[in-house]
């Protein structure tokens, strides 16, 4: 296996302006359990700011000095989103260099945090509407029908852009290549690459009790219309966003 460098999304701890008010960061890769193997995986956060100048940082990625001084260029961080019960890790880490940001808590990471042992204090729950702190500036829902996880959705409006985390992963091939034939086949088999990236095969499984609920949600996502789709892993979509919804969740329908 060739290094996990490979795969970074470089320049990484870099704010990259996408539209107004929003920005990513592509962070360093971490390991990630994918099928019961060990594999690497980049990561990205977004980050908007809000109509009163504060900041909310959906996914926060590894902490580091340097995109510390960044981020504080652009306004007060003050919310800090787990969109899923497992994007959470990291933000422990900012809430010890931002003690006055309120820590977002999706369903069931709180029982996640406790059972890992790990340092994160949630001071607020993440619901299927979204709180008087950012409703002017971002929608967002809770996708339903999942027996495993729960992922909160966001839309921004402003940028008629739909934030995703791991509803749809879509990695390039010739990354994937890089990395290894064997970590490109595992992916390529969950239906987790460009053009046409899905969910992971075992969170789609997930759905099938349930999928009348899922294809509920759907709708709701596709009734935004996006333009843009940011997604925590894989290439992002900057154009033709309902389009990419469609085919990324063609196992709906």
């Amino acid at each position: 296996m060739q290094s996990a460098a490979s795969f970074l999304y470089e320049p990484v701890d870099t704010l990259k302006q996408i539209g107004e008010d929003i920005w990513i960061v592509d962070g360093p890769v971490v390991q990630m359990l994918l099928y019961g193997l060990r594999v690497p995986f980049p990561t990205r956060m977004t980050i908007v700011r809000l109509g009163n100048g504060d900041l909310w940082c959906h996914s926060p990625t590894a902490f580091s000095p340097a995109l510390k001084e960044q981020v504080d260029s652009l306004g007060p961080v003050r919310h800090l989103i787990s969109p899923n019960k497992i994007h959470y890790v990291h933000i422990g880490a900012w809430l010890k260099t931002y003690p006055g940001a309120i820590a977002w808590a999706s369903p069931g990471v709180r029982e996640r945090v406790i059972k890992q042992k790990m340092d994160v204090a949630f001071s607020a729950d993440l619901r299927d509407a979204p709180p008087p702190e950012w409703g002017q500036d971002l929608d967002q829902m809770i996708f339903a029908g999942n027996l495993y996880l729960d992922e909160v959705v966001f839309f921004h409006r402003k940028s008629s852009t739909l934030i995703l985390t791991d509803l749809i992963e879509n990695f390039e091939v010739s990354r994937l290549n890089k990395v290894s034939w064997q970590y490109g086949f595992l992916l390529r088999v969950g239906g987790c690459v460009e053009p046409d990236g899905q969910a992971p095969l075992d969170l789609r499984l997930a759905f099938c009790p349930r999928k009348q609920d899922a294809r509920r949600s759907l709708r709701r996502l596709l009734d935004w219309n996006p333009e843009q789709l940011v997604f925590a892993h894989g290439r992002w979509c900057d154009r033709n966003g309902a389009e990419q919804l469609r085919r990324s969740f063609r196992w709906l329908q």
